[in-house]
């Protein structure tokens, strides 16, 4: 009876968890006919299953926290555990994992675009000139971005307006200084283009190796809670194997729901912490492009 109690009520829940992402999920009107949707296709709307591997890798992941999850209800009586071990399963490397770093990829990408440049650059040319050069062999994270700009200066757009426009683009402060310093140096004329863009350089790798020691300060309260936490579930694991009847209150009702709210309030805990230890969202300098 308790098994099947437990069965239902994990049925249940996970359920509830789909139709909330289910209705969450906006869906655009269509006056044409559609083909039938198969269940795979349901399964990744409804749960926003990312594309490809990470698709199937978090699918693979979730199956093994639900068996997971059965096996220890099994093992130790605790209904809760069907759906702690999944959320576990799942939650866990998210909450425990480096946040990407965008920042230091757009300052690294845009020390190579202007060093190239510098390096082009011959004497007496100016830096629209050393814009359309840098076309031929772009940073992979700004090569689109660098050849839609040398083709509005084609089209004989301003350089300033050429150059917000790719700022609205890329969207990240970092970008909009080094572009505001190229609009700024391109209204100088042809004299000097050289030195600019070397000062440039050495500013913009300043600030990347600045920011790499604040990201690695950063990145040390993340270890020490991976550490903690680790060390956390082998205890906690041992002890429920090894403890005999000392975490024997928690198969009551009440609990179970003690242990969820200790649960909810560590997950919050590490939640606030990915927050403290992520890098700030910054103002942009440049304005939107009116063009």
């Amino acid at each position: 009876m308790n098994v099947l109690l437990a069965t239902m009520s994990g049925a249940l829940l996970v359920g509830g968890v789909v139709g909330v992402a289910h209705g969450l999920t906006r869906t655009a009107p269509s006056t044409s006919r559609r083909r039938p949707e198969t269940w795979a296709g349901r399964w990744a709307r409804w749960t926003r299953r990312p594309p490809g591997r990470r698709g199937r890798t978090r699918d693979r992941l979730l199956i093994g926290g639900v068996v997971a999850g059965f096996i220890s209800y099994l093992v130790t009586g605790w209904a809760l555990l069907i759906v702690v071990v999944p959320i576990l399963v799942l939650v866990l490397p998210y909450l425990l994992g480096d946040p990407p770093n965008t920042e230091a990829d757009m300052l690294s990408s845009l020390d190579r675009w202007v060093r190239a440049m510098a390096a082009n650059l011959r004497t007496g040319q100016s830096i629209s000139d050393a814009l359309r050069l840098s076309a031929k062999n772009p940073p992979p994270l700004l090569a689109d971005e660098v050849r839609l700009l040398v083709a509005r200066l084609e089209h004989r757009w301003p350089v300033r307006d050429a150059l917000k426009a790719m700022g609205d683009a890329l969207d990240t402060p970092d970008a909009d200084a080094v572009l505001a310093a190229l609009a700024l140096a391109s209204h100088r004329g042809g004299t000097g283009a050289t030195t600019t863009l070397s000062a440039l350089s050495d500013s913009v790798q300043d600030r990347l190796k600045a920011h790499r020691e604040i990201d690695a300060e950063r990145a040390k309260p993340r270890v020490v809670v991976r550490q903690v936490t680790a060390i956390s579930v082998v205890v906690f694991g041992l002890g429920l194997m090894l403890g005999g009847e000392f975490f024997a209150p928690y198969r009551s009702g009440i609990g179970q729901v003690i242990l969820a709210a200790l649960l909810c309030l560590y997950f919050g805990a590490l939640l606030a912490m990915r927050r403290i230890t992520a890098p700030p969202r910054r103002q942009r300098i440049l304005q939107e492009a009116g063009r």
